[in-house]
């Protein structure tokens, strides 16, 4: 699911951009989201500072000390992540604007189908990047890599669980396999756990205990490859979707 962000100085256009922006998600299929709304830098700030951001509307003419691009030059120097894409009805800042490695300048007053071009581009963007995105099944759904928990054989749906929620998609084990990245492994004949998440292995039990308390099962089949890729995985350093990151034992 990825998170948008809104500021504008103009509540109707902030409302109105919030409105052709859900429009464009529900009509794709996209996992998307409006996250937060505001009319200031102060909230931006804070709210990006705080919160999982992935795409920044920001309008370039805000009525503040501090313009759109004054902004994006500081979130930039905390986070070269977040996809930028300008607003304004001021089309000499357009240039500028792309210094702050932004993804598209969209003008206004906004036009559905240009902004739905954009969001296109965005998505293809995502998908065809080394980025830490997981494309769920064969729908446009996307997830944070190291969002994913781990992935469960429900009957005939796969089942990618989150901290925050579940999504499901029909699609084999041996169709997706192949395309995760090389920290998700089989556990057990129902189970592709991600190692990232991993606090604890209990090989006595035969099973592994992650961040949140969850519990995948370890099946006989699958200990041995489990364990060796375990021993010889480099662990990524950076936190886990917000936890605190944890020793890991091996029982």
């Amino acid at each position: 699911m990825l998170n948008f962000v809104l500021c504008d100085d103009n509540r109707n256009i902030l409302n109105k951009l919030s409105q052709m922006l859900e429009n464009i998600f529900i009509k794709n299929d996209y996992a998307a989201t409006i996250s937060y709304k505001c009319d200031n830098a102060n909230d931006l700030f804070n709210y990006v500072n705080n919160n999982n951001t992935d795409v920044l509307f920001l309008d370039i003419n805000l009525k503040s000390k501090l313009t759109g691009l004054d902004i994006a030059e500081r979130i930039r120097k905390k986070n070269k992540d977040i996809y930028i894409i300008f607003t304004t009805g001021h089309l000499e800042y357009a240039l500028v604007a792309y210094k702050y490695k932004t993804f598209d300048y969209i003008p206004k007053p906004f036009v559905s189908e240009r902004l739905e071009l954009t969001i296109s581009r965005l998505f293809e963007d995502i998908k065809s990047s080394v980025s830490n995105f997981i494309k769920v099944g064969n729908s446009q759904m996307l997830i944070k890599e190291n969002d994913i928990l781990y992935i469960k054989k429900n009957n005939m749906k796969l089942i990618y669980h989150t901290p925050y929620q579940d999504y499901s998609s029909y699609v084999a084990f041996n169709k997706i396999e192949s395309t995760l990245p090389k920290n998700f492994v089989r556990c057990h004949k129902s189970y592709i756990v991600n190692i990232n998440a991993i606090s604890n292995i209990d090989t006595i039990r035969n099973c592994i205990c992650l961040y949140n308390n969850d519990v995948c099962p370890i099946g006989p089949k699958y200990k041995n490859n489990l364990m060796e890729v375990v021993d010889n995985y480099e662990y990524f350093t950076k936190d886990y979707s917000g936890f605190d990151e944890p020793q890991r034992n091996v029982n």
